[in-house]
């Protein structure tokens, strides 16, 4: 009788297109050579980007800089000759010949822009700082600015806080440099300013804005503090970024214990800038005298509990629906450490917006002149008194 044969063995090639089992492919996909090659590619893409960004800027800022030697060229020509019809003449002519030797980047509008930039920045260190962040996208949205001060504002903000073209676009739409306590400054004040922009250093003049545009919170009709408050943080991200580069979120309703009786702060933030806590206080009525004292009691509180090391005192911020600016003034409220700014949960037109920004930059403008002329004699009178 003969033996049964044993089963003979699958070949090799019937193993191998047989499906792997989970437990076999995860081995396989966790092999030490894929996961070296996937490392490797994580690595490469990363060197790639990021020469690619480099290249960018490169491109952007040597872009930038052929812009402003180019106006910078033709501004010598037309002093040398006169601004007059020579000066269009000459634009119009080399125009035409760049355009046909190198492209459509040269038409007059072109070329006037340059020169317009040439004229904006003399210093070419200057200009250097700039466009390490800035492109000539830019450089075209800040040209059309009539107001040399508030153009250089936009331009060291756009650089310190690193907004992309659309960003700026709406920056300027909405009036940043004209809501901020720095307009409301003397020139010789604000240029002093601005020179300190430029090392990165901010100020609470540069940081603050009258009025803050909330428009974003969707709030109609009767609301409550706590309604505004629960918007703020329901559209938190669009509020920092009204608020401005630097602010942290961190509290609401912070509860300070002063003797028997517990106080809230409606909003506690941190900026990092400034090294200092920021403590906001809604209110829904116009701004009252009173406001400040409740307010002076939160920030010696956080003063006394919250302060780190290294930081500067705290600054207190009261948002309220309207504010006389004269009461503002009468109080003083700088040595303080205390700004009132109005907030806005519906638009106005802009031109009135507009009207209602220079009014008030002009009266601040007016007060500080006229505290700058009572000068050593209002301090005598003062003291006398």
């Amino acid at each position: 009788m003969k033996k049964p044969k044993p089963p003979s063995k699958p070949s090799r090639r019937i193993a191998a297109s047989r499906p792997m089992h989970a437990a076999q492919r995860v081995a396989r996909s966790t092999s030490p050579a894929l996961t070296g090659e996937g490392e490797l590619l994580t690595d490469l893409r990363d060197l790639i980007q990021s020469a690619r960004q480099r290249l960018a800027l490169a491109v952007n800022s040597t872009y930038s800089l052929l812009c402003w030697q180019i106006g910078k060229r033709l501004l010598e020509q037309k002093l040398k000759q006169g601004r007059g019809a020579y000066g269009q003449r000459i634009l119009a002519t080399v125009s035409q010949q760049l355009s046909a030797e190198f492209g459509p980047g040269f038409t007059y509008a072109a070329l006037t822009r340059m020169v317009r930039f040439a004229e904006w920045i003399r210093d070419e260190r200057v200009l250097a700082s700039l466009s390490r962040s800035l492109s000539w996208s830019h450089f075209i949205e800040l040209l059309p600015i009539k107001d040399l001060l508030a153009r250089d504002f936009y331009a060291e903000l756009c650089r310190l806080e690193r907004w992309d073209v659309r960003t700026l676009r709406k920056k300027i739409g909405g009036m940043l440099y004209q809501r901020t306590a720095l307009s409301r400054r003397p020139k010789a004040v604000i240029s002093t300013e601005l020179a300190k922009l430029r090392q990165g250093e901010m100020s609470p003049d540069t940081v603050f804005r009258d009025p803050y545009l909330l428009d974003l919170l969707g709030l109609g009709g009767a609301y409550s503090e706590r309604d505004l408050e629960a918007a703020i943080l329901r559209e938190i991200e669009g509020v920092l970024l009204e608020l401005g580069n630097g602010f942290a979120f961190v509290a609401r309703q912070k509860r300070m214990s002063v003797g028997m009786d517990d106080f809230h702060l409606d909003l506690l933030f941190y900026h990092r800038h400034l090294h200092r806590l920021v403590a906001v206080d809604l209110k829904l009525e116009a701004f009252q005298p009173a406001h400040v004292g409740q307010m002076e009691l939160y920030l010696r509180w956080l003063d006394k509990h919250e302060r780190a090391r290294g930081e500067e005192p705290p600054i207190g911020l009261i948002l309220c629906a309207s504010a006389d600016a004269e009461q503002v003034e009468l109080l003083e409220l700088d040595a303080k450490s205390i700004r009132v700014s109005e907030y806005l949960t519906e638009l106005p037109p802009l031109p009135l917006l507009r009207a209602r920004l220079h009014k008030a930059i002009e009266h601040a403008r007016e007060s500080a002149a006229r505290r700058e002329g009572q000068g050593p004699a209002h301090a005598r009178s003062s003291r006398s008194r």
